[in-house]
């Protein structure tokens, strides 16, 4: 997930036309056959590499699909993409919005040749986004801005061709940051909720800042709001008036990213300071319905939520890990306080429609020694009460972070992506980096967080007590502290000598083998310089951790970041995003260095982000 400069410096959305064409990627170097069909990493690795294209292991292909701009397939409404970007803001409320992130495959048919992609499309390049990009600001290009960020959910088929958008679907939909929205939970209706447009607290348009995700037990879709600060703002000289609360979200005037509030008066933070509040909060949608309201869930609290990783309790209750994408951040859990009921039919998705809106928030303390322990945030315990500001339970939940601070949880490096073994159930999460670790005034390491100034970041694991998600104390390890292992002083270590190494771990995802597919997002304008010179571009690696080997899947175009990957219930296809291809490497370049997927040459096309479909030629098992 970028962080606040790149953000600041590379914002983008907008939509393109769907496409589905075969490319074949192949590594840089000899290739040498995998050992035979079907072993576990059997693939033929690939190299880390600067080439700015997908490359796959010979034994697989890829196709493109569904990239900016492309129809989402509403009936009627399937406008196609203007290479000039003239698309409309009113086009790109049915089209494909920008930087596609976290995704999932939900099944149609036994079959699994058939099913609904939904995906989140999580920020704005302003520059690609129009046509004069943002020389000069104006409500429209506010409107389509918005629109271009949130959510798809697109039908796909697989046929002798591959895989294929299904035109027109009546599952087709986007939500983006402007449709309406409904707010349940604790903070719904509270004070701090309330704004002039929406006096009660309980409704909202939009959602957008949307990177990681999860699903629930009854098949819908959670979307997590996470850089949603950078589009709140005001004058500068307004910041001496921010509370410390502001300060902490990022919601300070003068730091905005974009000027949505010189246009749009709800991103003025003068005027409606509650606002923002209403924002950074994990989104249901329920993908089987174009017409349901989509509802953000307060009692999963409020971050810049990174991760909504669902798993159930021994006892049924439902468990949801999420992360807080922020240096010196934490790692929360929620445990509901009813039971799931069971099935992933229209019934049960109404049998368990208020399930999120009650239960425990829970913060990690990670110890030496390996233990740990999850501190309940709820007011009236451990501190949380007025003495401390927070006067109720939704002031807990609308502070998160502040109420993670009162209970002593460990401040992580950037907790990203979460994913939970199928088989085992223990839980990993990606620390990207933090560069700031042990700067003055700043958190030096701890055993959780174990390197000053990490660049590399690393994959942390842990087990909860009795194998059960609900337990409040869990023992925790290091999979892998990542970077170049060669260069003196990098701290870096892998499960084994031979894993093929990796920096700034995001994207993360079990299939039904228990394969952990693992996605990279070093930032664009480190790609490719000291000390990250030999990992070459974003990559996605695949990981067997019964035996600890880390092999390396895929490179990919310049400036992308690899994220959003899933692999369909039968194991035979790999969907995975490639977002922002061609983000600048120098601070302040507005230059893309990447025309990926539509042109050869940086500047012969826009660049798109897009999503691909990985099959092994001989249609074997995805990851052997």
């Amino acid at each position: 997930m970028p962080l606040d400069r790149r953000h600041f410096l590379l914002q983008s959305g907008s939509a393109a036309a769907v496409v589905a064409l075969f490319g074949q990627g192949c590594a840089s170097t000899p290739a040498q056959p995998s050992t035979r069909p079907g072993e576990t990493l059997g693939f033929t690795g690939v190299p880390a590499s600067l080439r700015d294209g997908i490359v796959v292991p010979p034994e697989y292909e890829w196709q493109l699909l569904y990239p900016w701009g492309s129809p989402t397939g509403v009936a009627g409404r399937m406008p196609l993409f203007a290479p000039d970007a003239g698309n409309s803001a009113d086009d790109q409320a049915v089209q494909a919005g920008m930087h596609h992130d976290g995704m999932h495959f939900f099944a149609l048919d036994a079959s699994g040749e058939r099913g609904l992609l939904v995906m989140n499309h999580e920020y704005t390049d302003e520059q690609l986004l129009h046509t004069d990009g943002v020389k000069e600001w104006t409500a429209a290009k506010v409107r389509k801005s918005l629109h271009a960020m949130g959510v798809s959910v697109i039908e796909v088929r697989r046929n002798g061709q591959g895989w294929q958008q299904v035109l027109p679907s009546p599952f087709a939909r986007r939500v983006h940051g402007n449709t309406p929205m409904r707010i349940a939970g604790p903070a719904a209706g509270t004070p701090l909720m309330r704004t002039a447009a929406n006096p009660a607290g309980d409704a909202v348009f939009g959602t957008f800042a949307n990177c990681a995700m999860g699903v629930t037990p009854w098949g819908t879709y959670l979307t997590c709001e996470e850089n949603f600060h950078g589009y709140f703002g005001g004058p500068k000289e307004a910041a001496r008036n921010a509370t410390p609360a502001q300060r902490r979200y990022g919601t300070v005037a003068g730091s905005q990213w974009v000027e949505y509030w010189r246009f749009d008066e709800r991103f003025d933070l003068g005027r409606h300071p509650n606002e923002p509040h209403r924002f950074g909060w994990v989104v249901e949608i329920d993908p089987f319905d174009a017409t349901a309201t989509p509802v953000k869930r307060t009692a999963l609290g409020r971050k810049r939520q990174e991760s909504a990783t669902c798993t159930i309790a021994k006892d049924g209750r439902l468990v949801v890990y999420m992360g807080d994408d922020s240096r010196f951040e934490y790692i929360y859990k929620f445990v509901s306080r009813d039971k799931v009921r069971p099935g992933t039919d229209a019934a049960a998705r109404a049998a368990n429609r208020h399930l999120l809106d009650d239960g425990t928030l829970y913060a990690a303390r990670y110890d030496a020694g390996g233990r740990g322990k999850w501190l309940e945030l709820t007011h009236g315990r451990d501190g949380l009460d007025a003495a401390h500001g927070f006067a109720d339970q939704a002031e807990v939940l609308i502070h998160a972070r502040l109420a993670g601070d009162v209970v002593g949880a460990t401040k992580m490096d950037r907790p990203e992506w979460i994913a939970i073994h199928p088989q085992s159930g223990e839980v990993y999460v990606t620390l990207t980096n933090n560069s700031q670790r042990g700067d003055a005034g700043k958190p030096g390491p701890d055993a959780a967080n174990p390197r000053a100034a990490n660049l590399f970041g690393g994959i942390l694991r842990w087990r909860e007590d009795a194998g059960d998600a609900a337990s409040t104390g869990f023992s925790w390890d290091h999979f892998a502290l990542a970077g170049d292992p060669a260069q003196p002083g990098s701290g870096a270590r892998y499960p084994t000598a031979g894993a093929d190494m990796f920096g700034a771990p995001d994207g993360l995802h079990f299939d039904r083998g228990g394969l952990l597919w693992i996605q990279t997002d070093l930032s664009g304008q480190v790609i490719g310089k000291p000390p990250y010179t030999s990992l070459g571009n974003n990559q996605m690696l695949c990981a067997d951790p019964a035996s600890g080997r880390i092999k390396r899947f895929l490179t990919g175009p310049n400036g992308c970041e690899i994220t959003g990957c899933v692999v369909t219930p039968d194991r035979r296809t790999l969907f995975v995003n490639i977002q922002h291809p061609g983000e600048a490497r120098d601070d302040g370049d507005t230059k893309h260095n990447s025309a990926w997927p539509d042109g050869a040459e940086p500047g012969s096309a826009r660049p798109r982000s897009a999503t691909l479909a990985i099959r092994r030629r001989d249609g074997g098992i995805v990851g052997t």
